[in-house]
């Protein structure tokens, strides 16, 4: 049986984004298929019962390590307080990882779930991880985003 990688499903192409579209990541895909990688799609929003489309979210302070341990926060676009879905969004997307013993996951660079260096705060762009990210991580899951397989 051939390893498994969770891959953020906007990035192979199924419009899971906050507003309905994709991330097709094409460097990924053959990545994925050079390696002979079984690939796990995830999307940790929908995990955690968002609709698609939905409101942007962004951290308002902090990211996604501190959201983990309880002094980070999160808000949409509306003011409406996102970290409780964050979480669970990542503790769904780790249990499957444990699942499937995934030690490795490609994640959508700049997403508040899934940035594994880069995030937006208060709607800036920022050194960060997001919630997802900063979960598997932290339980010893290597994390890779799109950008690491970009060619050039």
């Amino acid at each position: 049986m051939s390893e498994t990688v969770l891959v953020s499903a906007c990035l192979l192409g199924l419009k899971t984004r906050y507003d309905g579209e994709h991330n097709l990541s094409r460097t990924t895909l053959d990545h994925l298929q050079a390696c002979g990688l079984t690939v796990i799609p995830i999307c940790p929003e929908q995990l955690a019962g968002l609709p698609t489309p939905r409101c942007k979210t962004w951290f308002t302070e902090g990211d996604g390590q501190t959201v983990i341990v309880g002094t980070g926060m999160m808000t949409d676009e509306t003011g409406a307080e996102m970290m409780e879905y964050f979480l669970s969004g990542a503790r769904s997307c780790l249990q499957i990882a444990l699942l499937n013993k995934s030690e490795k996951a490609i994640l959508k660079q700049n997403s508040p779930s899934c940035g594994t260096k880069t995030v937006y705060r208060s709607g800036k762009k920022v050194s960060g991880m997001g919630v997802t990210a900063a979960l598997l991580q932290e339980h010893g899951i290597k994390v890779f985003s799109e950008d690491d397989f970009s060619s050039g």
